[in-house]
Formats: structure tokens, C-alpha cells, sequence
């Protein structure tokens, strides 16, 4: 059968751009880790990390060259300051490969259903594989040290139930219904993430001398603590305990070892990230007041993220 020369479409120009991206900021990450670490199991998941992005950016720019297509420029080595010493600590460089791959989990399975032809297809079900492969490992490590934060534990159901009053979705007024386990699952992983950007921040905000970046990252850090107590509130209301941050993992150093530019994309990545998690939360939240919640972070998330992408534009 004759093969025909099937030219990217524009969902696959845009998955493998944002991915060329995306992978060329982890590096630099990864990089500096590496130059600090001491636990040999995490070097290992971190060495693994950046070998996947490394091949996934030199795959992604082989496609480009044959379509003739502009090599995107992302973040490089000129992005780190390989002389400054290290900003976190090694539970935070695992919890970084853990909170990353999630991500990954979540964006690659979409864009891998996005795209159709066979290279690209092939590449990004490697990248799946990968990243799935990533995040086993880190799980299991983290698992292995102790800083693997469980989901609360709920009773086993008696028997099947099924809806049958309209009070299931109540949520302000009158007596209220448990929070579900779907509604549950939501609230805690956002704990989590919330968490990792916390941490994040701390970090940022210590070595970054930007006075209007630096004023950008602590705004972040209020209103990811904002959530972290919003969401922790509604545990405890169910008789549940909150979820308590592991470790700090930040260190006392004063020299950034990023760039501003790489540090405010990584911000603007996550605040991104947070639109898809809060937008999938309120697509599975059937509680009222529940659903409210979240549309007010999420306006207000959207807000801080404007101004960072304010503050890109302003900067070039």
C-alpha cells in the first residue's frame, strides 16, 4: 500500500512543542539534583528521569528536522547555575520526580489520544510508558522511606446503594451527605499538590531577588496555603484527619540555581496544571457546596496565572 507524506496536524505540532518544552525545564531541574544528591536509590530514579526527557526532547527534534519545522527553543544550561549549592534536599528531588510524573500521567494520556500519526503516536505512547514507569518507581520509594502520604482511609460499604433523593447533592443548607470517595480522592491529591508548590516556593522565593518576581512567588505560597487550610477544612468537618506536609526540604541557600525565566515557567506550568485538576474535580464533585468551592479557587487561580503570564510577556 502506498504511503502517503501525512504533514503534522495541528494538535500533534502543539503536543510535541509543549512537550519539547515541558521536558527541556525538567532537565535543568534534574541536572541540578544530581549535582548534590546522596541517596544513591534517588539518584538512580533522578538519573533515570532525565535519560526519558533527553531522548524524548532529541525524538521530538528528529521529527521536526524531517518536517522541516522549527526546533523550539526551550530551557537549557544557561538556565542553571551549576556552582550554587543545592536548594533542596534529596526527599524533595524524589517528591519533585513523583509530583512531575503525575502530572505527566494526567497530560500525556490526553495528548497521546490527540494525536493520530504513526511516528508521533509511537512517540508519545513511549512517553506514556516512561512516565508511568517513573512514577511506579518513585512511588515505591517514597513508600520505602516514609514520606508517601496515604489517602484517608474510609469503611467498607455493606451493600450496593443507589441515589435516591435530590438531597444526595445538597451542600449548604440542611443535613449533608458524607463526601464521597471520588469527591475525597479530589480533595486529597489537591492537598498534595498544593504541598509540592508550597515547598516549590519556599525555595523560589529565597533566592530569587526579582522584588516584583519575588512578590509574584510569595502570592503563589499565600494562595496555595489558602487552599491547602480550605481543602484540610472540609476533612475535618467529615471527621477525617487533615493531610499534615512531609519533611521541609528546603534548604538555607541564598543563590538561585535558575534562572527567573525558567523559574516562571515552571510556576505558570503548575497554575496551568491546577486549571485541569480543579475543572476534572468539579466534572466528578456532585456536592453543592463542593462544586462552589472549587469555582472560587479556580477563579482565583486564574487570576494570579494572568499576571504571571503578565509578567513573561512584560520580560520577553
Amino acid at each position: 500500500m502506498e504511503k502517503h507524506n501525512i504533514k503534522l496536524s495541528s494538535t500533534e505540532i502543539g503536543s510535541l512543542w509543549s512537550t519539547y518544552i515541558y521536558n527541556s525545564a525538567s532537565i535543568c531541574f534534574f541536572k541540578h539534583f544530581l549535582q548534590h544528591l546522596q541517596d544513591e536509590e534517588i539518584i538512580s530514579i533522578v538519573n533515570e528521569a532525565l535519560n526519558f526527557s533527553q531522548t524524548h526532547m532529541k525524538n521530538i527534534e528528529n521529527i521536526f528536522k524531517k518536517e522541516k519545522f522549527p526546533i523550539p527553543q526551550g530551557f537549557s544550561d544557561i538556565d542553571v547555575n551549576f556552582s550554587a549549592p543545592a536548594l533542596f534536599g534529596d526527599l524533595y528531588a524524589l517528591s519533585f520526580v513523583y509530583g512531575m510524573s503525575r502530572i505527566g500521567l494526567f497530560n500525556y494520556g490526553i495528548l497521546t489520544s490527540n494525536v493520530a500519526r504513526d511516528d508521533v503516536l509511537e512517540l508519545f505512547t513511549q512517553i506514556l510508558t516512561s512516565t508511568n514507569e517513573l512514577y511506579n518507581k518513585s512511588v515505591r520509594c517514597m513508600l520505602s522511606k516514609g514520606i508517601y502520604d496515604r489517602p484517608p482511609i474510609i469503611p467498607y460499604p455493606q451493600k450496593v446503594e443507589f441515589i435516591e433523593k435530590q438531597s444526595f447533592l445538597t451542600g449548604w443548607f440542611g443535613e449533608r451527605r458524607p463526601i464521597n470517595s471520588i469527591e475525597l480522592t479530589e480533595i486529597f491529591f489537591n492537598i498534595e499538590r498544593n504541598y509540592f508548590g508550597i515547598l516549590l516556593l519556599y525555595g523560589f522565593i529565597q533566592v530569587v531577588d526579582d522584588k516584583e518576581i519575588n512578590q509574584y512567588l510569595k502570592r503563589g505560597k499565600d494562595l496555595a496555603n489558602k487552599q491547602v487550610d480550605n481543602f484540610n477544612n472540609l476533612l475535618k468537618e467529615e471527621d477525617l484527619l487533615g493531610t499534615v506536609p512531609v519533611e521541609m526540604e528546603v534548604t538555607d541557600s541564598k543563590v538561585s540555581p535558575f534562572s527567573n525565566k525558567l523559574i516562571m515557567f515552571l510556576v505558570t506550568t503548575l497554575n496551568s496544571t491546577s486549571f485541569t485538576y480543579f475543572g476534572h474535580a468539579l466534572s466528578v464533585s456532585m456536592r453543592r457546596d463542593l462544586i462552589a468551592n472549587y469555582s472560587k479557587l479556580l477563579t482565583e487561580v486564574m487570576a494570579y496565572a494572568e499576571d504571571g503570564f503578565n509578567i513573561m510577556i512584560d520580560r520577553g
